[in-house]
C-alpha cells in the first residue's frame, strides 16, 4: 500500500494496514535493512500499574510527593 510523507514528517496509516494489525495509539519505530518498521505497543502493563495504585488508594498526588521526597534525600 502507498502512503504519502507531509512536510511534518508524518505519515496516515491506511486501514486496512490497522484492522490487520490491531489499534495502537502508540508504535515502536526501527530500521531493519534499510526500511522503516512500525510496530504497535500497547501500553497494557501501565494500565495494570494505575489500576494496581488505584486499588491501593494511591493518588496522584502521593506519587509526586513521594518523588519529591526522594529527590531531596539524593
Amino acid at each position: 500500500m502507498l502512503t504519502k510523507r507531509t512536510s511534518k514528517n508524518q505519515v496516515t496509516l491506511p486501514k486496512a494496514i490497522v484492522q490487520t494489525v490491531g489499534e495502537a495509539d502508540y508504535y515502536d519505530v526501527t530500521v531493519q535493512d534499510g526500511k522503516i518498521v512500525l510496530s504497535p505497543v500497547r501500553l497494557r502493563q501501565a494500565d495494570a500499574v494505575r489500576a494496581k495504585l488505584e486499588e491501593l488508594g494511591i493518588t496522584q498526588d502521593d506519587v509526586g510527593e513521594a518523588i519529591s521526597w526522594a529527590r531531596k534525600r539524593a
